[in-house]
């Protein structure tokens, strides 16, 4: 169930168990491209993927170039907080490196690998912490919670695929999963309270979605990545509540600047050049956001917001956003304009560096009829300032997966009451 109403299209794996209604939410927005929000399952903290064993001692990711992300690169995780009563460590790593490679001319891949954390029992998933190996050319991870019924699909689709996993623009690909975890530059773990976690039934598996961007690397292919997530896991020995997510994204509408001239300052150029990369899944969320936040009409300007009227009762335990290289500024408001607002999140400098989850200072208490909104701004002028995207021709922004592309993505998460 998800607490705010939203645009309904085709089918992704976003939610916990996909109602008739939720099942047509899932194929377009998230930090790598699903397009609306459902309640679905966000570890607290900064994560990505792989296969293994336990251990209270995870290996540490190899050394990456040590620049920022315009350059892509990440110092190293911090050391875990201790373990509370009932958790214990278990760290995945991907079984073999991976060697991304960007279709279509491009300069990204999105990748999926299938990872079982080998539960033979009930666990809470209260944290994790991704290790990325290579972090010159991982933009972001998703992990997707994949029920053992779909188990199978999952591994059709990665024995259909020569290499290591299958690609997956958009989403997992594969029905029925939820959002257990995510990563972006920036973010370590984040624990919210004990008694707050993602239930993890037995059988259940992962699969990694990796975001791998070659910008870094001029668009070469070579480089490779093996990369690793701590998750730290509770037992059911104490009562726990199920955490959801809220993904609420806004339309990206930014044309070029007055002194820039091409082909793609076209709007319906740019979009079309977003579909021939990622597909029509990714290409057709510039029009569906439209839709959806500004009633059919694209309204060109650096600043988009989008308003989501809330369904059900929850109470809201955390917040972050999400944009790319061109972001300015994200804000989450409660009831903008009415009598008793709040803001949820407000970033009024972004860093793409600094993709933290903040916890709120008091849960915030959300009913039917309230209104969330989420306002982003974005630079066009700050494609020349940007060395990993001065060597590309300008273009009108909208929507799309790729680093040079935009988002507009908060992240609310709380408990259903």
């Amino acid at each position: 169930m998800s607490f705010v109403s939203a645009h309904r299209r085709r089918c992704s794996p976003l939610s916990r168990g996909p109602t008739t209604a939720e099942a047509q939410v899932r194929r377009a927005t998230g930090i790598g491209g699903r397009l609306v929000l459902a309640a679905t399952v966000l570890a607290v903290v900064a994560t990505s993927v792989a296969c293994g064993g336990d251990t209270a001692d995870p290996a540490s990711p190899a050394p990456s170039s040590g620049s920022t992300h315009h350059g892509h690169g990440q110092s190293a995780s911090p050391s875990p907080a201790p373990l509370r009563a009932g958790e214990r460590f278990v760290t995945l790593t991907m079984p073999q490196p991976y060697s991304p490679v960007a279709p279509n001319d491009g300069t990204d891949e999105y990748r999926c690998f299938l990872v079982d954390p080998k539960l033979s029992a009930t666990a809470y998933l209260t944290g994790s912490q991704f290790l990325p190996q290579n972090a010159d050319i991982v933009h972001h991870a998703i992990f997707f919670q994949i029920a053992p019924a779909d188990v199978q699909q999952a591994r059709e689709a990665d024995a259909r695929t020569p290499g290591e996993g299958w690609q997956c623009f958009g989403d997992s690909g594969i029905d029925g999963g939820a959002w257990v975890a995510h990563w972006a530059p920036g973010a370590n773990e984040v624990l919210l309270d004990p008694g707050l976690g993602y239930e993890m039934p037995p059988g259940a598996q992962l699969v990694m979605q990796v975001h791998y961007n070659l910008l870094a690397t001029n668009r070469k292919s070579g480089s490779t990545d093996q990369s690793s997530i701590r998750l730290r896991l509770a037992d059911d020995s104490t009562p726990t509540t199920a955490l959801d997510t809220l993904q609420l994204p806004a339309p990206v509408e930014l044309p070029c600047t007055a002194q820039e001239s091409g082909p793609l300052c076209d709007r319906d150029a740019a979009i079309q050049d977003v579909t021939r990369r990622f597909g029509e899944a990714v290409g057709d969320n510039a029009e569906q956001l439209v839709q959806r936040c500004g009633k059919g009409k694209p309204v060109p300007g650096a600043t988009q917001h989008c308003d989501y009227p809330v369904e059900d009762a929850a109470t809201i335990y955390a917040a972050a956003g999400h944009m790319h290289l061109l972001g300015r500024s994200i804000k989450i408001e409660l009831n903008p304009g009415a009598a008793g607002a709040s803001t949820l999140l407000n970033v009024p400098q972004y860093n793409f560096d600094d993709q933290a989850i903040r916890p709120l200072a008091t849960p915030i208490k959300i009913k039917k009829g309230d209104v969330i909104r989420v306002t982003c701004t974005h630079d066009a002028s700050l494609r020349k300032m940007l060395p990993q995207l001065q060597h590309l021709p300008p273009r009108y922004v909208v929507w799309g997966d790729g680093t040079a592309d935009e988002m507009c993505l908060g992240l609310l998460i709380g408990t259903r009451s």
